[in-house]
This record gives C-alpha cells, structure tokens and sequence, in this order.
C-alpha cells in the first residue's frame, strides 16, 4: 500500500511546474568589461596633448568589446489560429436471398439475405488567439566582436521591488549600421533575439498552478 502511495506522489511531484529560479549575474547575460589599453603620455610640457585628443569626426557609437549599446524595446506580436474538420463515412452491404433452380434455399424459417450498414460521422472545432507586447529600453554591452562588423550583445536589468524583483535579459546580434547617432538600436534589428521577462517572488508565485491545479489541468487527468 505504501508503495502506491509513492508512486502517486512522485506522479503528481511530475506534474507541478518548475518555480522560476534566475538570479542576476547570470553568466550568459552578465556584462562584459573591454580590456583597458594603457595611455602614453610623452613629456613635452605642452598643454596640449595629441595622444588624448578625439576627433570630431571619429565614430564614438558602440563598436568595441565592452561598449555599451541602448536597446529599445518594441516587440508586439498577435496570433490566430482556426480550425474545423469534418468527417463522414456511410457504408452498406447486402446480400439478396439465395436460390438453387429458381427455389428459394432457407434455414428453416429464416432466409438466407443479408444486409448491414454503418454510419459514423466527426466534428471537430477549435480556435486560438494569442497576442504580446514589451517597451522599454535596456543598456547591453558588446561581448563580441564579429570578422565581418557584426556585434553580439547581451545584457540584463534587474527592478527589485517589495514583494519581488522583476528582470529583462537580451542577447542578440545587430549591425553597427542600425545603430542610431545616439548609440541606441530597436529590438526588431536584433538578429537571433532572445528576449526574457520573467520575474521572482510573491508577485510571480502568484501567478503559478499549484502541483494539485497542475495534475487536474495536465494530460494525466483522464477528464
């Protein structure tokens, strides 16, 4: 008796759902520091330095490892699904009465015809709809630096509230031509995006099937 008890346990152990575990500093999404490159100062005396002056013409948008890169969040996404099937199927088979020299031939009192017929028939509907929507900005940094210009970002941010902390973390690859005067690019130039927004605590406890709701609404339960 014990031992289908367990096995009830573990079975609907299997159904709950996994409580959402991210942490900050994830090592996928955690930033990326650019190695700092010593600065040569010769001694001339002068006020003027020419190793430390920038030009006004150079490029200061994002292009090295360890920039930073702000992304604008402008993701909407809305999705339909119809479907109807329908099925028929009407099958009959008779068999007349069996004769030898023009007499009938009989069981007793019964004759020998037949006849059988089947009929089945199908319906099936369903319709699903299903839309998003995410704005915000979040700063990433460069974490790599590809041979033909492409740059691989990735960052997150983290909005510690009372009752839970809620996150966005990004990864995703862009174009340094995509990116804006000010060093900003949308996330639908985003190539291979990866976008999470999730959160932890009360707040999204909340928002989670109990192990019991999650075993009545699963595949398992047979009604």
């Amino acid at each position: 008796m014990k031992a289908i008890w367990m096995l009830g346990l573990l079975a609907l152990g299997g159904c709950s759902s996994t409580p959402n575990t991210a942490k900050p500093d994830d090592p996928e999404f955690s930033p990326v520091y650019g190695e700092s490159e010593p600065v040569s100062v010769r001694p001339t005396g002068a006020i003027f330095q020419p190793d430390q002056v920038n030009c006004i013409y150079s490029d200061i948008n994002a292009h090295r490892v360890g920039d930073i890169i702000t992304i604008e969040l402008a993701e909407s996404t809305s999705a339909s699904k119809k479907a109807n099937t329908t099925a028929a199927q009407d099958n009959k088979l008779s068999l007349d009465q069996v004769s030898l020299g023009g007499v009938p031939v009989t069981a007793g009192p019964y004759d020998l015809s037949a006849s059988l017929g089947q009929n089945s028939a199908f319906k099936g509907q369903a319709k699903a709809d299903q839309s998003n929507s995410l704005q915000g900005n979040i700063s990433v940094s460069v974490a790599k630096v590809l041979p033909n210009g492409n740059l691989i970002v990735r960052g997150e941010k983290w909005i510690m509230l009372n009752n839970g902390n809620e996150y966005i973390r990004i990864t995703g690859m862009i174009r340094p031509e995509d990116v804006t005067s000010e060093n900003s690019v949308s996330s639908q130039r985003v190539a291979n995006a990866r976008i999470h927004y999730g959160g932890t605590g009360d707040l999204a406890n909340s928002q989670e099937h109990g192990w019991l709701t999650s075993f009545f609404n699963g595949p398992w339960w047979p009604l």
